[in-house]
């Protein structure tokens, strides 16, 4: 187990072997090139080479908690967006290693998990799947119309407001 800053103990590892073999194995590979040059399709076909090289490196990752040097090499690309031929209509879209989105994905299963754990409110619509700006709208609306159907005061504030 490992310990905080606090001297608290972790849960154990969040990393397994055989779900870094079925990321590789599911990956799209209609996807573009990462900056590491090695293409979609050959990690895919190779799944069952490295993904104990992958899974080791990873969890010794996770017990340091340092990343790998070459994970955090980025390519930041423009992509159109809409409207006229104008650099402002231009978004950049960061294309990281392939390795890298594997750790990221066991770290955000972590942190959903994490999130389910400690039950936050039902109110809180931010980084939940299934939940957007558009479901908090939704609720904030059926609360108020329910509150002023009720004949109660309602008070709305925010920026702005």
């Amino acid at each position: 187990m490992l310990k905080d800053r606090d001297g608290e103990q972790n849960k154990p590892c969040i990393i397994h072997e055989e779900a870094v073999k079925d990321l590789l194995c599911h990956m799209d590979t209609y996807k573009s090139v990462r900056p590491d040059g090695i293409h979609l399709i050959v990690l895919r076909e190779l799944a069952e080479e490295v993904a104990k090289p992958l899974y080791i490196i990873s969890q010794q990752s996770w017990i340091t908690g340092e990343v790998p040097g070459g994970w955090r090499i980025a390519s930041v690309m423009p992509v159109y967006s809409k409207g006229q031929e104008d650099p402002r209509n231009y978004r950049p879209v960061s294309l990281t290693l392939v390795l890298g989105k594997i750790m990221e994905q066991f770290i955000l299963s972590a942190l959903t998990g994490h999130v389910k754990d400690k039950g936050f409110r039902p109110s809180w619509h931010g980084f939940i799947k299934g939940r957007s700006c558009l479901t908090n709208l939704i609720s904030s609306y059926e609360q108020v119309t329910w509150l002023v159907d009720e004949g109660k005061a309602v008070g709305v504030s925010g920026p702005g407001l």
